[in-house]
């Protein structure tokens, strides 16, 4: 729960524009902030595997970021991505003066979804109130909004004050509008492009295009791509001269297959225009790493999730005339693959090293997992204390003091093994879908018709990470279920109709929040209704990434050459993208909804009739025409609150915490 003292001072920050005011966790000139702690997060875990190389450089290099969700104080419980948003800021600062050493261009990208997710950015009224004025402490060139921005009105406005104030003509939303309360009328959230030349001469045309969002408050307006494209204003931007490079960033998937993804059409109305000019795209939404060849002068990058990545992108053979740095940096690789179509995977080639010559365009790409001992080996050569510097320590310091204020850390309970997604089969032991079926019957209980039977049902979606055996805290809460759905139910419906709604759903879609017309804030009957719209666990495109294995919060010695559980990634250069050799994790597919049934009769018959339970985010549009099919003639007049408005589906685990998990407590048995 948020703290007194946090909301005083945002309200006297508001209340008080024309006078400094610092942060109620520290003053905002970094330089005077008394810090707390030396690096990263205290009990946060650094990784024991080194990067497999150097970076490959190239003309103009990239640093991707994507779908953050709030995870800017790291992975406290897992060594392979242990870094913190400050340590993510030292590596930024690092890696710049090492492109100005190497006199090329470097640039930094991110492709939005701020939060919705991690206890850091969701604790506040509205959520990332403080994460998003933490995230801009990093000198980003290029971003652009993601649709957790847009879900809900007050958010949506959070996003555009901060984001367009701090980025400016950086801020790019191409597609997508904001309500301006003064005028009633509708203006640019951000810049819809920005034109402007590199450091070292490059001239770039950059847009920044959300995929075809349904879902958003009624404050804001996303055009859809195919339309967008038509638009005067893209047509004058896409023939500008002269133009080096084209830079397409977007919260869309990066792969082409989607219906509602809006990088291919924009990528094509581009090429058809300038047949001859690189297009370089940057995506994210599925929370996937992976890279695409489009053409022999056009790639994309999607750069996974959840401060879990770093994408790297080195790019070379860009012809220009204004270009005054180094095509081949020396003393470092340089970029040796070309983008081959077709589905051909360009053979790994030996480091190039300033070897010249005119190869055309070539590419190199790298995922980098998030932790110190990858920033320090890519920054500083493996020496980790010099990786920090005085903005890095600062920022880390502040979110330490930032979780003490929110009780973050504090301990319900203690989970007695690990739970996770994917790794094991739905139906086995250990897979976090079969607990949310035990603690949803434990706690989802109206004690007016506690006697009666029920089935409680939920879509998987709403859980969306593992679970770690070990303490569980406050923060865990909005980790693993973050999102605030109500349960409703409609009551005694008869059992032979019940009984199919659970495999219509799962024969069904997978559930995504349907547009809505009314402002998602103040309904209170849609409020926290279907906050996500990302894709299942389970598509064909998940399956090429792994979820992190869970691991033990307690310390274990590892040679440094054992490869940890982790990301093992294939995508159109191959296999040899992932900079930290890991070992593969299972994964299994998971049932778009899973359900639990609890006050059946005990002799094992079946009752005539149920209480049909669910989360608020699938009744209208899932449960109800499932019902149909099934027999029944209900409507939305016919569903009510099973359990008070302000119980909702980000709570329940925790109340089974501190039902049934009490013994070890506090400490659970580890040093925290």
């Amino acid at each position: 729960m948020l703290s007194l003292l946090p909301l005083l001072c945002i309200f006297a920050c508001i209340l008080q524009p024309l006078y400094a005011c610092d942060s109620c966790y520290g003053p905002s000139d970094y330089t005077s902030h008394k810090r707390l702690v030396r690096r990263m997060q205290p009990g946060a875990l650094n990784a024991t595997t080194k990067p497999r190389g150097p970076l490959e450089w190239g003309q103009i290099n990239f640093m991707h970021t994507t779908d953050t969700h709030g995870w800017l104080a790291g992975h406290l419980k897992e060594e392979n991505y242990g870094a913190d948003w400050g340590d993510y800021a030292s590596f930024v600062k690092h890696m710049r003066k090492k492109a100005d050493e190497l006199e090329v261009d470097l640039l930094l990208v991110d492709t939005g979804d701020l939060h919705d997710g991690n206890g850091l950015s969701d604790t506040t009224t509205p959520n990332g109130v403080y994460t998003d004025e933490l995230f801009t402490k990093v000198d980003y060139d290029l971003l652009t909004v993601g649709n957790h921005e847009l879900y809900v009105t007050e958010i949506a406005y959070e996003a555009f004050a901060n984001f367009s104030n701090v980025y400016g003509e950086r801020y790019l939303t191409s597609n997508v509008q904001i309500l301006n309360n003064a005028t009633g009328e509708f203006e640019d959230m951000g810049h819809r492009f920005r034109y402007f030349t590199t450091k070292h001469g490059l001239r770039i045309m950059a847009f920044g295009v959300l995929f075809d969002f349904t879902g958003n408050s009624e404050v804001s307006k996303i055009t859809k791509g195919a339309d967008m494209i038509k638009e005067e204003w893209f047509i004058e931007a896409i023939k500008t001269e002269p133009v080096d490079l084209f830079v397409v960033i977007g919260h869309n998937p990066v792969r082409p297959g989607g219906n509602d993804g809006t990088l291919p059409i924009v990528q094509k109305a581009i090429r058809d225009a300038r047949p001859d000019v690189p297009i370089q795209l940057f995506g994210g939404h599925y929370h996937v790493r992976d890279f695409i060849v489009w053409d022999e002068t056009s790639t994309g990058l999607a750069s996974g999730q959840y401060c879990e990545t770093v994408g790297w992108l080195a790019m070379t053979g860009i012809k220009s005339p204004t270009f005054k740095g180094s095509m081949k940096p020396k003393g470092v690789p340089n970029p040796t693959r070309r983008a081959m179509v077709d589905g051909k995977i360009p053979p790994p080639a030996p480091p190039s090293y300033n070897t010249g010559g005119d190869e055309g365009m070539l590419y190199a790409r790298r995922y980098l997992d998030w932790n110190r001992l990858t920033f320090a080996y890519h920054a500083v050569g493996s020496q980790d204390p010099k990786l920090d510097t005085k903005l890095g320590k600062w920022i880390t310091g502040d979110i330490t003091e930032f979780r003490k204020a929110q009780e973050l850390a504090t301990v319900v309970g203690c989970v007695p093994q690990t739970y996770c997604e994917s790794c094991i089969p739905y139906g086995e032991e250990g897979n976090i879908f079969n607990l949310a079926e035990v603690a949803l019957a434990a706690t989802v209980i109206n004690e007016t018709r506690a006697d009666k039977p029920r089935m409680i049902l939920i879509n998987t979606g709403s859980i969306r990470f593992d679970l770690v055996k070990g303490p569980f805290t406050l923060d865990d809460s909005y980790i693993v279920s973050p999102f605030p759905n109500s349960f409703m139910f409609i009551p005694d419906v008869p059992y032979a109709q019940a009984k199919e709604v659970l495999p219509i759903l799962n024969a069904g879609p997978y559930q995504k929040k349907r547009s809505v017309s009314v402002d998602t804030h103040s309904s209170s009957m849609l409020a926290g209704r279907g906050i996500c719209a990302d894709p299942p666990l389970a598509t064909s495109m998940k399956a090429k990434r792994d979820l992190l294995m869970p691991r033990s919060i307690t310390r274990q010695p590892r040679e440094s050459l054992d490869m940890t559980p982790g990301h093992t990634t294939t995508d159109d250069f191959g296999t040899d993208g992932d900079d930290t050799p890991h070992s593969e994790i299972p994964r299994f597919e998971v049932p778009n909804d899973v359900q639990a049934n609890a006050s059946f009769p005990t002799d094992g018959s079946e009752p005539e009739a149920v209480d049909l339970v669910f989360i608020d985010f699938i009744g209208e549009d899932y449960v109800l025409p499932a019902l149909a099919e099934a027999g029944g003639s209900y409507t939305m007049e016919d569903v009510q609150y099973y359990m008070p408005p302000e119980f909702t589906s980000n709570q329940y685990l925790q109340e089974y915490a501190e039902m049934a998990w009490q013994e070890g407590m506090p400490n659970c048995g580890v040093d925290i």
